[in-house]
């Protein structure tokens, strides 16, 4: 058996394994690879080659980028004006999140794209009620017809255009790409919209985060704060200095219930017995005309606690935020002294609610046991230090909270210059787009808008490992003559034929290599056969080539077939056999388009 032919085997095998879909997918790729190497059709070089690829290292730059946008708020900030912009109806949602990965893809890459706006289309779905498996393989698709607006959209569009220039003296402008990519962008919006719901797996992913979008109206109804909370503040002029706490609201004060009180500089709560002195805080529960009444009588400064709960109020902004804790067995908080509104004096956090056995415990103070839980409210640097503190348990990741709830947060401007930095690299070509991602990854970290872990924590590492082991095949096919075994007699079919046949073949040829194999190697195998039929049938090579990257660009059917596929593929929890479905129709529309308009704005 010739290289040629065992190299097509194996790819055959790899993309059985994959659709049976009982061993995870990287263990297929990993297996792939040394199948090759073991067949000797790649070197050692060749099996680890792919962990440097320039496209690797890209992508994992890109994940990181991705994850400073969200820490720093910018997706849910971009997440909020797309969710006013596109509503609940499923149409607009779709062309909504079209629009923007066209033009995103355009910009920084379809790659760059799908990463950035994974994050950025859950938040999206989950808002209009729509499974995130609905809308991500749209996502891949429109990102991959974007990519077809501008010369820097993909590595395939500048390939060709080298190509165009060295055949004729006359590449293509920057923009001209987009005669063809923006008809493709409304064709595929078309089909999604139409074909979308039936054929896309009703699926729900593991590897997506847990939803915070309606938390706060969640947690207001839950620990019942519409019961108002007030912090009365003892000054040295306040008629109740020197009172004893038990006294200090009379008792045909109506509408004002006492809670507790607190010593002043956020010490603890004190005894009934306590005598309140400046500095104090009184802590009362009532309407918020009585408690103002009251205050104003006795020379006390209200501070509105539970007045902060409303559903778009103040608990949570870019400063400060809320979590809820459960106290857990042999915990050194258990017999601790707390009541609704004091402030801890060891984290400054503001107890706003305590629950018992799923009861809230009123308006009283009480000692913490074993299983209570609270809701406090503070510096978020107080309330990711609960994260680490072994004595509670929290509820909820409040760097999930944060990212999904509080838009444009403190290092918001430095994350934007950064990736409208990055953008104009990427579009000016002034690097190559590996360094102007990594240059972006760095800026980054240096600028503290994530932490060196949570750079580390971002690379989607399943992701990564599986287009590095497929890497391997694209070479194997393309340097064991597996490609050409392939081409070869449909070149020989189109010869003496119609252009419009060339056309048609060309685009099956090139669009079916690129499903297995990276759209950059397709490109580069089938430019040569394309010129040489061009040259047989008498055609100018422009449109030729055009219909060439076009094809290349119809990545569609299986997850492996761009990178951009396999980034949706977790967090919408698919399989390899759920892109085809709809990818067939993209696909063939795609085709449809090419052979009608690229011979009216390139003539044959």
């Amino acid at each position: 058996m010739s290289d040629a032919t065992l190299s097509l085997v194996i790819l055959a095998v790899t993309i059985v394994l994959f659709v049976w879909n009982r061993l995870p997918v990287g263990v297929v790729a990993i297996a792939s690879a040394l199948a090759l190497y073991f067949c000797g059709l790649i070197d050692l070089a060749g099996l680890t080659t792919g962990l440097g690829d320039n496209v690797i290292v890209f992508i994992a730059a890109l994940f990181v980028v991705s994850e400073g946008l969200e820490a720093s708020g910018i997706t849910a900030w971009a997440g909020r004006l797309l969710t006013r912009a596109a509503g609940t109806g499923r149409v607009r949602v779709l062309g909504a999140i079209t629009i923007l990965s066209a033009i995103l893809s355009a910009l920084i890459t379809i790659n760059g794209a799908a990463a950035a706006l994974v994050p950025v289309t859950v938040a999206v779905a989950r808002h209009a009620f729509m499974l995130p498996s609905k809308v991500l393989i749209p996502l891949a698709y429109a990102c991959s017809a974007g990519s077809m607006l501008t010369l820097s959209g993909s590595p395939v569009n500048v390939i060709v255009n080298d190509a165009a220039r060295t055949a004729t003296g006359n590449g293509f402008s920057y923009f001209e790409f987009g005669l063809i990519g923006i008809p493709l962008v409304i064709v595929t919006f078309a089909v999604i919209a139409i074909f979308g719901d039936r054929l896309l797996p009703d699926r729900r992913s593991t590897a997506l985060p847990a939803d915070f979008s309606n938390y706060l109206g969640t947690v207001v109804d839950h620990y019942g704060l519409g019961e108002r909370v007030y912090r009365l503040h003892v000054g040295a002029e306040s008629s109740c200095v020197g009172t004893p706490v038990r006294d200090a609201v009379a008792s045909d004060t109506r509408d004002v219930l006492p809670i507790a009180a607190q010593g002043g500089l956020g010490a603890g709560l004190v005894e009934s017995g306590h005598r309140l002195q400046n500095g104090d805080v009184l802590v009362v529960s009532g309407s918020g005309q009585a408690v103002d009444d009251f205050a104003r009588s006795c020379e006390l400064t209200v501070e509105d606690v539970a007045g902060r709960h409303a559903r778009s109020g103040r608990l949570i902004d870019r400063d400060a935020g809320v979590s809820e804790v459960v106290i857990p067995p042999r915990s050194e908080w258990i017999g601790s002294k707390v009541c609704p509104g004091m402030v801890r004096s060891e984290d400054g956090l503001l107890v706003m609610s305590i629950r018992r056995r799923n009861k809230d415990v009123g308006p009283r103070s009480v000692e913490l046991v074993e299983g209570d839980t609270m809701l406090v409210h503070g510096p978020w640097r107080a309330i990711d230090a609960l994260a680490d503190n072994q004595q509670v348990l929290v509820v909820g990741s409040s760097e999930q909270l944060r990212r999904q709830t509080v838009a444009l947060g403190h290092s918001a401007p430095r994350a934007g210059v950064i990736l409208v930095a990055m953008i104009a690299l990427l579009a000016s070509g002034a690097v190559p787009p590996v360094v102007a991602g990594l240059l972006a990854a760095l800026a980054m970290v240096v600028s503290k808008v994530i932490t060196s872990e949570q750079a580390y924590r971002a690379v989607s590492w399943p992701t990564v490992v599986l287009i590095a082991a497929l890497i391997p095949m694209s070479s194997a096919i393309t340097d064991s003559g597996g490609a050409e075994l392939i081409a070869q007699p449909i070149v020989d079919l189109v010869a003496d034929r119609s252009a419009y046949l060339l056309l048609i073949v060309l685009f099956l040829l090139t669009a079916i290599l690129g499903q297995f194999i990276s759209n950059a190697a397709t490109t580069l195998i089938v430019i040569p056969i394309a010129l040489a039929a061009a040259a047989d049938i008498g055609v100018d090579p422009r449109p030729i080539l055009m219909l060439v990257c076009t094809a290349a660009a119809a990545a569609v059917l299986t997850p492996i077939a761009t990178p951009a596929n396999m980034i949706v593929m977790n967090p919408g929890g698919y399989r390899f056999g759920d892109y085809w479905r709809l990818g067939v129709i993209v696909m063939a529309c795609w085709l449809v388009i090419a052979v009608l308009l690229i011979p009216v704005f390139w003539p044959l």
